[in-house]
C-alpha cells in the first residue's frame, strides 16, 4: 500500500524549505556561471539556477523537433540552452555561423574536452575525438589513404561481392517467399560487413543467414547507443556517477568496449605478423600497421573509422528508400538513369566506378533525402575562448556550440517555403549543381570535412542502383516513421517492406 504521508502539510513545508535552501546554495556557487539574460537570448524559458532543465526534461523525447521549433522562432536561427548540470549551449542553424565555426575560426572551436570525455570510452584517441597536433597528424595520414586509388578500387570490389553474393540473394529469397524484411536491419548489417572488410580486412559475415549474430557487431550497437544517450542525459552527473561505480548502462558499455578493443587488437597483432611478408593486404588496417603508429592509436583510429562508416550510409539509404516509395515518379527517373549509366541487360548487370560517376540524378536525390533525414542530426564543438558569432551571439570560453543539420533542413529561411517537401530538383537546379556545405553540413565542412564523403556516395550509389535494377520495395507501414537520433539516426520500428521483382515494362516505361 502506498503511503500518503508525503502529501501532508508538514512534509510539503519541509520540501519547500529544502528547495529554497538548495536554490540559495546553487545561486551562490553558480553566480559566475549563470549570467543575466540578454536581449538576443532566444530559446526556451529559463529560470535562475535550474535554467531550462524543466522544459528540457519535458521535451527530452522530442529534442529534435523542439530545437527546430525554437530555431524557427529565432530571428538569427540561433538559440541558447542553459540548464542545471550541463554546459551553456549555443545551438545554431545559421549558415554564416556554421562557416565561422567550421572554417573561419576553426582553431577556436575544437571538439573540446567535454566532447572527448563523452565519447572517450568509445573512440579513445581516434581522429574524431581529438584536437590539435594529434588530429592534424591523423588527418594527414588518413587523407593520404582515403584518396588512394587502390583503396577506392578495393571498396568497389568489396561492394560487388557483398551485393551479389549476400544482399541480392536475401532479397531474392524474400521476393520468392513473399516475406516481409526489415531493410534498415539488412542495410545496417551490409554496411558493417563492408566497413569491416575495408577497415580491418575481416569479414564479420553479418549478412550471412547461416551464421549466428556477430558479437563484434552487437558490441558496437551497445557501445554506440549508450554513448549517444550520455549526450542527451538531462544531468550529466548521472552517467558519470554510473561510470565511476561501474553499474547499469555504464557497466554494459565497459563490457562492450572490452569485446571491441580486444577484437581489434588481436587483428592488429595478426596483421603485424602478416606485414613481414611480401603480400600486403589493401585494407586500411594493413596500411596503418606499416605506418609505424603505436598499437593503441591504431586501435582507436580503426574503431573511429568503423563507427563513422557502419551506420551513416545505412541510415541514409533507409530513409532514401522510404522516401522513394512515397514518390514513384522519382523512382522512375532513377530507373532510367541506372539503365542509361549501366547498359541494362537481362543476362548480366555490372556496375563500374565510371558508371556511378554518371549518376548525377541519383546523387541529387540522395542529398535531398539526407537534407530531410541527416545521418547525424547534430554535431558540437566547444569554444576555446570568448567569441562573437556573425549573427551577434556571444560565445563564452567553455560553451558548447552545436550546429543542427536536422533543423536546418526544415527552415524556410534556408530552403524556402517548400522546405518540408521532398524535391530533388532543388539540387539539379542549383548553380553548378552544388549547394554550400555550410547550408548543408551533412559531411561537415572546412578542415574537418568528412574524408569518406566520396566513398560514402560510391557505396550508396552502388547499392541503390543494384537494387533498383532488380527490385521494388513496398513498405508495409503507411504512417510517417519516427526519426530517432543516436550517434547516427535510426528509423523507429525499422523499414519493413515486401520485395517485388521489377517488371520488364518498368524498364521500357523508363526508356
Amino acid at each position: 500500500m502506498p503511503s500518503f504521508e508525503m502529501f501532508s502539510p508538514s512534509f510539503t513545508s519541509l520540501v519547500s524549505v529544502t528547495v529554497l535552501f538548495l536554490t540559495g546554495i546553487f545561486s551562490v556557487l553558480g553566480f559566475r556561471r549563470f549570467r543575466p539574460p540578454r536581449s538576443n537570448h532566444y530559446g526556451p524559458p529559463t529560470l535562475p539556477v535550474l535554467g531550462c532543465l524543466l522544459p528540457f526534461y519535458k521535451n527530452r523525447l522530442r529534442l529534435l523537433d523542439w530545437y527546430t521549433e525554437l530555431l524557427a522562432e529565432s530571428p538569427s536561427e540561433t538559440i541558447l540552452i542553459d540548464r542545471l548540470g550541463a554546459r551553456r549551449t549555443v545551438v545554431t542553424g545559421n549558415p554564416d555561423n556554421i562557416e565561422y565555426i567550421l572554417k573561419t575560426k576553426f582553431d577556436n572551436f575544437p571538439k573540446g574536452r567535454p566532447f572527448t570525455e563523452l565519447l572517450g570510452d568509445l573512440l579513445g584517441r581516434g581522429i574524431f575525438n581529438v584536437d590539435g597536433e594529434m588530429w592534424h597528424s591523423q588527418r594527414k595520414l588518413a587523407s593520404h589513404e582515403f584518396t588512394s586509388k587502390s583503396l577506392r578500387e578495393f571498396l568497389v570490389r568489396t561492394l560487388e561481392t557483398e551485393v551479389n553474393e549476400r544482399l541480392m540473394p536475401i532479397l531474392e529469397a524474400a521476393c520468392t517467399k513473399k516475406e516481409v524484411v526489415n531493410m534498415q536491419e539488412i542495410l545496417k548489417r551490409f554496411a558493417f560487413d563492408v566497413v569491416c572488410k575495408l577497415s580491418l580486412g575481416m569479414d564479420p559475415a553479418c549478412l550471412e543467414p547461416s551464421l549466428p549474430d556477430s558479437k563484434f557487431a552487437k558490441a558496437f550497437d551497445v557501445a554506440a547507443e549508450i554513448s549517444a544517450k550520455r549526450g542527451t542525459a538531462p544531468v550529466f552527473a548521472v552517467w558519470e556517477a554510473k561510470r565511476a561505480l561501474s553499474i547499469g548502462s555504464e557497466k554494459r558499455l565497459k563490457e562492450a568496449m572490452q569485446v571491441i578493443r580486444g577484437s581489434v587488437v588481436e587483428l592488429i597483432r595478426s596483421r603485424k605478423d602478416e606485414s613481414r611478408k611480401e603480400d600486403i593486404k589493401k585494407d586500411l588496417l594493413s596500411r596503418l600497421v606499416t605506418s609505424g603508429l603505436d598499437e593503441e592509436l591504431i586501435r582507436d583510429m580503426i574503431i573511429s573509422f568503423i563507427m563513422a562508416g557502419r551506420d551513416t550510409t545505412s541510415a541514409a539509404m533507409t530513409w532514401f528508400f522510404w522516401l522513394l516509395s512515397c514518390h514513384k515518379e522519382v523512382e522512375k527517373e532513377l530507373v532510367q538513369e541506372v539503365e542509361t549509366a549501366t547498359g541494362h541487360s537481362n543476362e548480366e548487370r555490372s556496375i563500374k566506378y565510371e558508371n556511378m560517376k554518371e549518376m548525377k540524378f541519383l546523387k541529387a536525390y540522395l542529398c535531398e533525402s539526407m537534407r530531410l533525414y541527416p545521418p547525424v542530426a547534430w554535431d558540437s564543438k566547444h569554444a576555446a575562448a570568448n567569441d562573437i558569432l556573425p549573427d551577434g551571439t556571444r560565445v563564452y570560453k567553455g560553451d558548447r556550440v552545436t550546429y543542427f543539420p536536422y533543423g536546418m533542413g526544415r527552415m524556410k529561411k534556408i530552403w524556402g517555403e517548400d522546405c518540408q517537401d521532398f524535391k530533388p530538383n532543388r539540387w539539379i537546379d542549383a548553380e553548378d549543381h552544388t549547394i554550400s556545405p555550410y547550408k548543408f553540413p551533412i559531411f561537415q565542412a572546412g578542415p574537418r570535412v568528412c574524408l569518406g564523403k566520396e566513398m560514402a556516395f560510391i557505396q550508396m550509389k552502388y547499392v541503390v542502383a543494384s537494387l533498383l535494377e532488380q527490385f521494388e520495395l513496398v513498405p508495409v507501414r503507411q504512417d510517417i516513421p519516427a526519426f530517432v537520433p543516436l550517434l547516427t539516426a535510426h528509423m523507429a520500428g525499422g523499414l519493413n517492406v515486401s520485395v517485388q521483382r521489377r517488371k520488364e515494362e518498368d524498364w521500357v516505361a523508363a526508356s
